[in-house]
Parts: C-alpha cells; structure tokens; sequence
C-alpha cells in the first residue's frame, strides 16, 4: 500500500503520512465507489476498519447493487474525510481527506471474515463486543465481507490562516 501524493494538483496542500494514517486507522465509515456494468458511478458511504496493512474491511448483505458493480468491476475508490470547517465569511472550507484505490474481493473464507467482523467490532463496539460476536456468529449466513486490497492511497487538506 503506497502512500503516494504525486497526483494531488494542489502539492501545497498535502496531508502528512502521520495525519493520513491517523484518518484511516480513526474514522467510522468512508464513501466506496464503484462503476455498473454500464459505467455509471454508485457511491455508498460504509463503516469499515483497516486490517493495519493494505487492506480495508467492510460488511454488507449477500446481494444487491454494490455486490452486482463488484462482480462487473472490482476496482474501487474509498473516501474517508476528517475534519471539516466551514467558513462562511470566507467562502471556503477547511478540510482534510485520503482517497484510496485498489481492487475489492468477494467469496472469503469464514476464518477471514469472522477476523474481519472481530476487527470491525473492536473498532465500532468495543464495549459491547462479546455481545456483538454472538449476534455475528448468528447472522453469519447473511452477510457479506468485502476486503479492499489498497495498491495507493493519498492525503489533501486545506488550512485556512
């Protein structure tokens, strides 16, 4: 997984490695995008947790749109954004974003996704997670586990002084 900000326009405005690493590893959900057999872009904003080295988790039904763009098209864009501040006065918006690409991955093993589902526990119900390994274990049938394999990613944020 290569942080690489080569093709961010605005090289002023690039987000530190560190600062980067924080959103991702951090933030509860982010915006997957995919293409239809047609092309037409399909957006969705999903939790997920990052595995800590090139790969994100999210979960979703067995079936529908998403799954359907995924079997047509497996590469993906993921969006996470951080913090944002809007200001008026000044007709801009402080911000900060990591944009991801790689390839999505369907049909894992059941070790892979009860680590995956344990993962996303940890990160989204951590108090409640035995609770939430059991509720897992009994909707296992009837969910799907994408893993994003990220091949680059990068960061842009806009300060305002």
């Amino acid at each position: 997984m290569k942080y690489d900000n080569s093709e961010v326009r605005r090289q002023d405005r690039l987000l530190p490695f560190d600062r980067a690493e924080a959103l991702l590893r951090g933030q509860e959900w982010g915006v997957l995008s995919v293409c239809d057999a047609d092309g037409a872009p399909y957006g969705m904003p999903l939790n997920y947790v990052w595995d800590g080295h090139r790969s994100l988790y999210v979960h979703c039904a067995p079936e529908g749109r998403k799954l359907r763009c995924l079997d047509h098209e497996r590469r993906v864009s993921f969006c996470i954004v951080g913090n944002v501040n809007l200001l008026p006065a000044k007709f801009t918006t402080e911000y900060e974003s990591v944009v991801l690409t790689g390839i999505a991955v369907r049909h894992l093993d059941d070790e892979e996704k009860r680590h995956a589902l344990e993962l996303l526990l940890e990160k989204l119900s951590p108090s409640d997670k035995a609770v939430g390994m059991q509720y897992a274990a009994a909707s296992f049938h009837r969910v799907e586990i994408l893993r994003l394999d990220i091949d680059s990613w990068s960061g842009k944020r806009k300060q305002v002084k």
